[in-house]
């Protein structure tokens, strides 16, 4: 499911455009995607608390993409609810996700939403944007200038001096 490109817009704008294969495509792995994320939350939530592993679990079959597209959705689905943190709430709304009605009215979208318990998604949000975090971080130059062997070092020629 990892290179299924995720395709962000509705299935109007697919039609349109020739694209509704790559819509689709995309649907239904942003549909296992959410299903994964929910069969990690229940296999490793232990005794209060979400193991790390549960991130990873879903990142290394979806990518950070898909997973974090899915998590921003399921936010902006539910943001009457407070179980959510309002940091990962106003993370939530900076992520674009176009309206996808389908011919009822009803929002497709709203079929890859996480329904696991809010807490614990916004648990498996908060430890899946630290990671994305530790990913996206540049080293500084300090950093750098640390794994750099220094090779700027001048070594003193030897003397040759008459021996006596």
């Amino acid at each position: 499911m990892k290179q299924i490109p995720v395709y962000k817009y509705p299935a109007s704008q697919a039609a349109e455009n020739n694209e509704l294969d790559q819509y689709r495509a995309s649907r239904k792995a942003n549909i296992a995607c959410k299903e994964a994320i929910e069969a990690a939350i229940r296999e490793h939530y232990r005794d209060n608390r979400l193991g790390s592993e549960a991130v990873n679990q879903v990142l290394e079959e979806f990518g950070m993409e898909r997973m974090m597209y899915v998590l921003a959705n399921t936010v902006k689905q539910k943001d009457w609810d407070a179980r959510f943190s309002p940091d990962n709430k106003a993370w939530a709304a900076t992520v674009v996700i176009p309206p996808n009605p389908d011919p009822w009215g009803t929002d497709r979208n709203c079929y890859f939403v996480v329904d696991s318990h809010p807490g614990l998604t916004d648990l498996f949000l908060k430890q899946a944007r630290k990671i994305q975090q530790d990913l996206e971080k540049k080293p500084s130059v300090r950093d750098k200038l640390k794994t750099v062997p220094d090779t700027t070092r001048a070594t003193s020629p030897k003397k040759h001096t008459q021996e006596r």
